[in-house]
């Protein structure tokens, strides 16, 4: 076999493996959203889309206020938020919610696969894992989180700097084209500038570097969108949040995934329910993103070993 003809057998291989996941961009019509990831680093998609009802939206609205009641100890309501006075106990570490801690605007809810099937299902979402295997890889995207931030009145924030970060930060540089992390942020409400919407450098995730300050402040801009929206983006875009200015409260689901190579945040193959995993509009694939057959990492000894003819 020629050089030659070993090169043209390699790109036909990846030419299939490219038309496929293109095949899948194109059946489902996400071209142009496609083109924004590309170019900017984020799209947003609107209800008519994806697919999902604004009616699963208000009932996700009405769990997390639940929830949260059940975890802080006061009622919440998307008018006032909190209300009582609430603070992390001193002792309580506060990592990736780098606000100024006697100025507590949200907190974060984890593991939302396990407390109920629509936070499963919306994981799996035919859109939101297409455009985010087209930036991670079909066959080793993987979840790394499902959780959602409650967020509510406050005019610090998360700082002067916005909290601007890119979300694979914990991999060594250099990066590259390829996305070693993706994210979705599933608006439960309204996103706008005053309402503390998502803030984000267009572009910055061909800078393939960490965000620099305090240059990437003055680049950031708010996304604003209307409630059902998802905002999908790359592991090396910057972002961040705008503080939330008026009454109220911002709800939203961060659905977060990974190339299975990078560690998840949240350990579902020791730790997530396998019923469970059966129990949403797409086993086959929760099943795959969790990488429950995954042959890394293994615990016991799981190649060959030779033994002695007899």
């Amino acid at each position: 076999m020629s050089k030659q003809t070993t090169i043209t057998e390699s790109r036909g291989a990846s030419h299939a493996r490219h038309s496929s996941r293109s095949q899948v961009i194109a059946d489902l019509g996400l071209e142009q959203y496609v083109m924004q990831l590309e170019v900017d680093g984020l799209c947003v998609v609107p209800p008519e889309v994806h697919g999902v009802p604004i009616a699963v939206f208000d009932e996700m609205v009405e769990f997390l206020l639940k929830r949260s009641a059940s975890l802080v100890g006061c009622t919440f309501s998307l008018e006032r938020g909190p209300h009582a006075e609430v603070t992390f106990k001193s002792d309580q570490q506060r990592s990736g919610l780098a606000e100024d801690p006697s100025k507590i605007t949200q907190f974060l809810i984890q593991q939302l696969g396990s407390q109920h099937r629509m936070f499963r299902d919306l994981a799996v979402n035919p859109v939101a894992v297409a455009l985010i295997k087209h930036m991670i890889g079909s066959k080793v995207t993987r979840f790394s989180s499902n959780n959602s931030f409650v967020k509510w009145q406050g005019e610090f924030g998360y700082g002067p700097n916005l909290g601007l970060h890119a979300d694979q930060s914990a991999v060594p540089l250099p990066w590259g084209r390829t996305a070693l992390t993706a994210n979705t942020n599933w608006c439960l409400t309204d996103y706008t500038l005053e309402g503390g919407a998502f803030a984000y450098v267009p572009g910055s995730h061909r800078f393939a570097s960490r965000p620099q300050f305090p240059s990437a402040v003055a680049q950031a801009v708010p996304v604003e969108a209307a409630k059902g929206s998802v905002i999908v983006f790359h592991g090396a875009t910057w972002h961040g949040a705008y503080p939330r200015k008026i009454p109220g409260m911002r709800i939203s689901i961060a659905n977060y995934y990974r190339h299975m190579m990078v560690s998840s945040q949240e350990d579902y193959r020791n730790s997530f329910d396998r019923d469970l995993a059966k129990d949403c509009v797409n086993p086959e694939l929760f099943w795959a993103l969790c990488g429950f057959d995954d042959e890394f990492p293994y615990c016991e000894q799981s190649q060959p070993v030779p033994r002695v003819l007899d």
